[in-house]
């Protein structure tokens, strides 16, 4: 039997023990900001607005976490990034959570070292076209010039659907969805390609939104969510639990305007006592105190909350949950339990 020197197994316990302890939390704390990777721009997702202020559904989960592990969801310095740079950014430690409409594969999880967070938007790759290409299915694309972000899954689903079908594209590369924009908006691509909420905000934001069409053929599966970097398990835990208790705000009826009254004191409801922080002892199992979750859903409000003020159907997006929904109401949108 091979017996391992005593140096290699306490080299291999320093390193475990080093990367078991990455202190993402106690540094996020520490510097009283939190820096949380965003798109460039994708409106109804994460955007600045007129006054400079990132908003939209991404940013607001942005905002959860800050408050619930700084107290203030206002504590956030947003880092824009493209689909090639946002996996480097996070990486190398220029942002310490990501939430980009970034789609979980199984390369990204092992190859490029992330840990996703659960889903938080259900989601497939579609094509925008204008109404006077004279298209209305995706099969009758061949040979049309596309428009798509590299450094994406939507390059490879591209590929393959085109192939798939016995067809060719010209592709025209973007790195950015406003350049994405511009390229369809000045007639240097045929057609827009990207996830259909992407397509959404992009047909949203184009002078004669009427004068374009989503085709109906959804040809991937976008599971999107946001991640953090392999090393700190203390730190995914955190994110993994602030999208979970935003989720099951929704289950519970917990909302912004009644989680004061609903927490002031234990109720009936172990299930909400918990969300409250005022039974069991939740919050000290991920570094937190007992109100993380309630400062969470403070900061932007439940699941619900999120997807209507900035996505849904009575904004510029019109999108209907779908998906979406919660798994009460026809959607696949479920959450672990907090207990």
């Amino acid at each position: 039997m091979r017996v391992t020197p005593i140096a290699a197994v306490l080299a291999a316990l320093s390193f475990t023990t080093m990367t078991a302890q990455a202190g993402t939390l106690e540094d996020v704390q520490a510097r009283g900001e939190l820096n949380c990777i965003v798109t460039t721009g994708l409106a109804g997702f994460a955007a600045p607005d007129e006054n400079g202020r990132w908003d939209g559904f991404d940013a607001g989960f942005c905002r959860a976490v800050a408050a619930a592990v700084l107290g203030d969801g206002e504590k956030v310095k947003f880092v824009p990034s493209t689909g090639k740079t946002r996996f480097t950014l996070l990486n190398s430690g220029e942002g310490d959570i990501l939430f980009r409409n970034t789609t979980e594969t199984m390369s990204r999880d092992t190859d490029l070292k992330l840990n996703f967070l659960p889903i938080n938007y259900y989601d497939g790759q579609g094509f925008l076209v204008r109404k006077d290409l004279g298209v209305t299915s995706a099969l009758e694309l061949d040979g049309a010039s596309v428009c798509i972000q590299t450094g994406t899954t939507t390059e490879l689903n591209l590929a393959d659907f085109f192939r798939a079908n016995g067809m060719n594209y010209e592709p025209v590369n973007i790195e950015t969805n406003e350049e994405g924009i511009a390229n369809y908006s000045g007639n240097r691509c045929d057609v827009y390609t990207t996830d259909a909420s992407g397509l959404a905000s992009t047909r949203a934001a184009l002078d004669d939104p009427s004068a374009h069409i989503i085709l109906p053929e959804i040809i991937s599966k976008e599971p999107l969510g946001g991640a953090t970097r392999h090393g700190d398990d203390e730190w995914s835990d955190i994110g993994k639990w602030v999208v979970n208790a935003i989720i099951i705000a929704e289950e519970l009826g917990i909302t912004r305007d009644n989680i004061d009254e609903l927490c002031a004191e234990a109720g009936d409801n172990p299930s909400i006592n918990r969300v409250c922080g005022t039974e069991g002892d939740m919050g000290s199992m991920i570094g937190l105190d007992a109100k993380w979750a309630v400062r969470a859903i403070s900061a932007g409000g439940n699941y619900a909350e999120l997807f209507n003020a900035h996505v849904g159907p009575d904004t510029p997006l019109g999108l209907a949950r779908g998906l979406n929904a919660g798994w009460r109401d026809g959607g696949i949108l479920y959450a672990a339990p907090i207990r």
